[in-house]
């Protein structure tokens, strides 16, 4: 089955401060030079949304890459992603996760094309607290989740389609599929796809680039 890489990196950055995340350099390369390059040889297409006057510039960084202005929200640009795109297989990636491991997309892919739907998770290491009953959570069910996210194109829209007649808003694409009462199965997921959200991040996750090359 033919596979695309959805890459939704049209946020403005505002958590971040950095502007859009989009062109923030980690280890000497944009955010979404490190997600276009996750998937080098791994699938048939590869189609990025970024900010809208920031497309040009997308383009001459990334040739042979298809740059279409983003939506209001990711959702949305997920959605416009899904209808540029013709593979029977979509992988679903964050650029904000730079240092998303080539093996991570591979379990992923693979997972998908057996199951159908598949995200990356990692077990939860931290106490989690709930402070609103104080008292603790137990973490032994419980994931996070991260991306790339794999599913069959068709299910996706399926999934996107209803959330916008239900009104629903989701930053979560497995989540949708969900609803469709769509099993997703749970790849092992990894340390290095964490995901650059504030400011603070860029310093430790630049520092892991470095390590990762060294």
């Amino acid at each position: 089955m033919t596979v695309a890489a959805l890459i939704p990196a049209a946020g403005l950055g505002v958590r971040a401060g950095l502007g859009p995340k989009a062109f923030v350099r980690v280890g000497g390369r944009t955010l979404i030079e490190h997600a276009v390059a996750l998937f080098d040889g791994l699938v048939d297409e590869r189609c990025l949304a970024v900010p809208a006057d920031r497309v040009a510039e997308a383009r001459a960084l990334l040739p042979g890459v298809t740059v279409i202005a983003g939506g209001a929200t990711r959702q949305a640009t997920v959605r416009a992603l899904l209808d540029l795109c013709t593979a029977e297989l979509v992988l679903v990636h964050d650029a904000a996760r730079p240092l998303a491991p080539r093996a991570l997309a591979e379990r992923v892919l693979d997972a998908t094309r057996a199951h159908g739907a598949a995200v990356a998770a990692l077990p939860v290491a931290d106490t989690l607290h709930d402070a609103e009953h104080d008292r603790p959570v137990p973490r032994a069910a419980l994931r996070a989740i991260q991306t790339p996210q794999g599913f069959r194109r068709a299910v996706l829209v399926e999934a996107h389609e209803r959330a916008v007649r239900d009104g629903l808003a989701a930053t979560d694409d497995a989540g949708l599929v969900r609803r469709l009462g769509v099993t997703v199965a749970l790849v092992e997921g990894s340390p290095w796809a964490a995901k650059l959200t504030g400011p603070d991040d860029l310093g430790w996750i630049a520092a892991l680039a470095a390590g990762g090359a060294a």
